[in-house]
């Protein structure tokens, strides 16, 4: 199996370089644009590769001077991103044609050139020499692990313009053997029930919550920044708004790869086998959720899903309906079950905060679709900070806490 790995690289651009890159990528998402509105102008969208360069590839050639490579790159960005729209039209969900906007660029070894302490990249004049702005430690950072490590081999980049700072994310990749004693899973796992909403951006099953509040701190602040600027009208003002909108998306990639790390140093931690999540389908309107929070939760999820994947851990989707309503106690289902943020059971009397019970059922709905009764591998129960929910919502107790197990199992941890 491969073990992959990206890590960034802040890179120190002077300002005739970085006008060569911002240069390249202007033309680079302009390419990406004009294959993406090809590929939907006849009476079905093309998501061949192959078609998509044999209609544009000369017309990308004429009206730019990108490096042919990044011609390719920027066909198969649009390649993919019309796919993926066509996928959601078949599983019924809304979606629109694509269109690039974030600064970023994809290179490989035909565009890039690696070495020790700097790299070099092509232009649409050439190539430019960009030095490492590295960490002053040397052991423990990506850099040395990974990177600068013989044991991992550089496939590529992507770089990006954030914050003012150009970012390349350097992809790396090994072969590894599957390392069992590295996984956090038994044969008979756990499952790690996640809930996602507004007011608590993720809360688990083991009593951790992740609260909204800097994200829709920022989410305002950012929003009213564009809000000022746009009164202004000027072609400053407008590249301002962009400037402010990747200064935005990079704070909240930077938070989300933290959550996600935690999620998964979670799971590692109480032994699961499965992270499961609610379906994010129309999230938007169960939770009320902003584009902004929809945006975070998916990639949120996509986050978790590739990190998971290194230790055995699976990440899953499951039907959300009704989890944040039913008791995950008794399984008593009632719209009144849920007042806010509070849960109290009309059946049983249980209580607790709601999102904290809606994760356990997620959990619970992840463990019933997956039984099979015959011992096979599949999860045994979901996870709580003390002690685990069985399928039919029993609690069992660890067998060296029994006595002290229903405090803990109903201690969401803050």
């Amino acid at each position: 199996m491969e073990k992959r790995r990206t890590v960034p690289v802040k890179l120190d651009v002077d300002g005739p370089d970085a006008a060569l890159l911002e240069d390249t990528v202007d033309e680079f998402l302009w390419a990406a644009n004009h294959v993406t509105r090809h590929a939907f102008e006849g009476e079905y969208v093309t998501t061949s590769k192959t078609t998509l360069h044999d209609d544009t590839y000369e017309d990308v050639r004429d009206e730019t001077a990108l490096h042919s490579n990044h011609v390719q790159a920027a066909r198969n960005k649009a390649a993919e991103a019309c796919k993926s729209v066509v996928e959601k039209w078949k599983q019924g969900k809304k979606a629109s044609m694509p269109h690039f906007t974030s600064p970023h660029l994809v290179y490989d070894h035909r565009t890039a050139t690696f070495y020790d302490e700097y790299v070099s990249l092509a232009t649409v004049d050439g190539r430019i020499e960009a030095d490492y702005l590295l960490p002053d430690e040397e052991r423990d950072t990506p850099h040395a692990e990974y990177f600068f490590s013989d044991e991992y081999e550089t496939t590529g980049a992507e770089l990006h313009y954030s914050n003012g700072n150009w970012m390349l994310h350097i992809h790396c990749k090994r072969d590894v053997e599957p390392d069992t004693s590295e996984q956090a899973t038994p044969e008979n796992g756990t499952v790690l029930g996640v809930d996602l909403g507004v007011n608590n951006l993720a809360v688990t099953s083991t009593g951790t919550f992740w609260t909204g509040n800097e994200f829709d701190h920022w989410q305002r602040e950012y929003e009213k920044r564009r809000g000022d600027l746009q009164e202004h009208g000027t072609r400053w003002a407008y590249e301002n708004i962009q400037s402010v909108g990747r200064k935005e998306e990079g704070r909240f990639k930077q938070t989300l790869h933290r959550i996600s790390n935690e999620l998964v140093d979670e799971a590692r931690e109480y032994g699961c086998s499965v992270i499961a999540f609610e379906d994010l389908t129309d999230i938007r309107e169960r939770t009320g959720a902003s584009w902004g929070h929809k945006w975070a939760f998916n990639r949120l999820y996509e986050y978790v899903e590739y990190k998971a994947a290194e230790y055995g851990i699976d990440v899953a989707q499951v039907d959300p309906e009704n989890t944040s309503r039913r008791c995950s106690h008794c399984g008593f289902t009632h719209p009144t079950n849920r007042d806010g943020e509070d849960f109290e059971c009309l059946k049983c009397g249980y209580e607790n905060h709601a999102d904290y019970n809606a994760a356990k059922n997620i959990g619970l709905r992840y463990l019933r679709r997956n039984q099979t009764g015959d011992g096979g591998g599949a999860p045994v129960g979901v996870r709580l900070n003390s002690g685990m929910l069985n399928a039919n919502g029993v609690y069992d107790p660890p067998a060296d806490d029994s006595a002290r197990a229903g405090v803990h199992a109903e201690s969401p941890r803050r």
